[in-house]
C-alpha cells in the first residue's frame, strides 16, 4: 500500500464515522451497510505505520506534445521523465552533501531512482513511487529522495513566484549543479512547447502556461546563479554549533557576514574553541542569485588561517 491509498482509506473511515454518528443506534438495518464498509476500511489499514508508507508523486504535462487526457508523444515522455529522474537524483545528492564536482557521475544515483507506476487522470502525466530501501537497509535513502521531490516542487514554485533571496536560500541548500539539472528539465519541455504541474504529499503546483515556465527556466540559468570563493579578513564573533551558523565581522569592510557551516565540518564547536574572536583570514563559498543577497558558507577548516600565530 502506498501513502495515497492509505489517505483514501483514512478519509473513507472519517466519512463513514460521521455518517454513522447521525444515524440512531436502533436503526440497525440502515447502519448495517455502513458498519460493514467501516470495518473493511479499518481492516485494510490496521497495523500499518503511516511513516513507513511509500509516497506517490504526480508529474503532469500540457502543451504541444499532449493530447488532452488521451495520450502524450512517446519520445517527449521518455526524454522528459528521464531528465526529471536525473534531476531528482542530483538534488538528493546535493541534500546529502555528496555532490561536489561540476562534472562526473551523480553519487548514489541508483539509490534515488524513481519508479513509474501509472498514468494520471486529467491532464496527461505519470505517477512515480520513491525507491524502496533494500532489505536490511535503513530508510535514509528513501527519505532523501522524498526530500528531493519536495525541494524540486519548491524550486518550481519559487522560480515562478518567489524572490531572488528565496531562490538563493534554496540554491545554496541543494547545490547549484543540482539546480542546473532541474533547469535542464524545464528547458527541455519549454523547447517542446509544453509546461508541467507537480503534486506530492498533498501539495500541488502547476505552471500557468508556457511563458511562465520559460521565465522560470531563465531565472535558473547558469548566468543568473553565481558561485564563487571569496576571501575575508576579520573575526568570528558568533558561532552556533547546533544551528550550524556563524557571524563574521569583516575588518576592512566593517560589516558582519552571516552564513552556515558546511557538513564537512562535523564538529562545529571546534570553531568556538579555536577561532572565536581571533583575527583570521577565511575563504567562504558564496552564492548569488539574480539581484538577491549573497549566501555565505564555510566549507572546510582548511579555509581558515589564523593571523595571530
Amino acid at each position: 500500500m502506498n501513502y495515497n491509498e492509505y489517505l483514501s482509506y483514512a478519509a473513507e473511515i472519517t466519512q463513514l464515522e460521521s455518517l454513522l454518528a447521525e444515524i440512531p443506534v436502533e436503526d440497525v438495518i440502515e447502519r448495517l451497510g455502513l458498519e460493514s464498509r467501516l470495518k473493511s476500511a479499518r481492516d485494510a489499514i490496521e497495523g500499518i505505520n503511516e511513516q513507513n508508507l511509500n509516497f506517490k508523486a504526480k508529474l503532469t504535462f500540457r502543451g504541444k506534445p499532449v493530447l488532452g487526457s488521451h495520450g502524450i508523444a512517446a519520445d517527449f515522455a521518455s526524454k522528459a521523465t528521464g531528465i526529471f529522474a536525473d534531476a531528482v537524483s542530483a538534488v538528493a545528492a546535493g541534500l546529502a552533501a555528496s555532490l561536489r564536482d561540476t562534472r562526473g557521475p551523480i553519487p548514489d544515483k541508483q539509490k534515488n531512482q524513481l519508479l513509474i507506476t501509472g498514468t494520471t487522470i486529467g491532464s496527461f502525466g505519470f505517477e512515480f513511487e520513491l525507491p524502496q530501501p533494500k532489505e536490511g537497509m535503513l530508510l535514509p535513502e528513501s527519505s532523501n529522495a522524498e526530500n528531493s521531490l519536495q525541494k524540486i516542487q519548491e524550486l518550481f514554485q519559487l522560480s515562478a513566484e518567489g524572490s531572488d533571496d528565496q531562490m538563493a536560500e534554496l540554491v545554496d541548500e541543494i547545490h547549484p549543479r543540482a539546480v542546473k539539472k532541474v533547469a535542464d528539465f524545464m528547458n527541455y519541455i519549454v523547447q517542446q512547447e509544453a509546461w508541467c504541474g507537480f503534486e506530492f504529499k498533498n501539495r500541488f503546483f502547476k505552471f500557468k502556461g508556457l511563458e511562465q515556465l520559460r521565465n522560470s527556466a531563465s531565472r535558473l540559468r547558469e548566468e543568473n546563479i553565481q558561485e564563487s570563493a571569496e576571501e575575508f579578513t576579520g573575526k568570528f564573533i558568533g558561532i552556533l554549533p547546533e544551528s550550524r551558523a556563524f557571524e563574521f565581522q569583516c575588518m576592512d569592510q566593517k560589516m558582519v557576514l552571516k552564513g552556515k557551516i558546511g557538513p564537512e565540518i562535523s564538529d562545529a564547536n571546534i570553531l568556538n574553541q579555536n577561532y572565536l574572536q581571533k583575527s583570521v583570514k577565511v575563504k567562504l563559498h558564496v552564492i548569488r542569485v539574480g539581484q538577491g543577497h549573497p549566501r555565505y558558507s564555510l566549507l572546510s577548516l582548511d579555509a581558515i588561517h589564523n593571523m595571530e600565530e
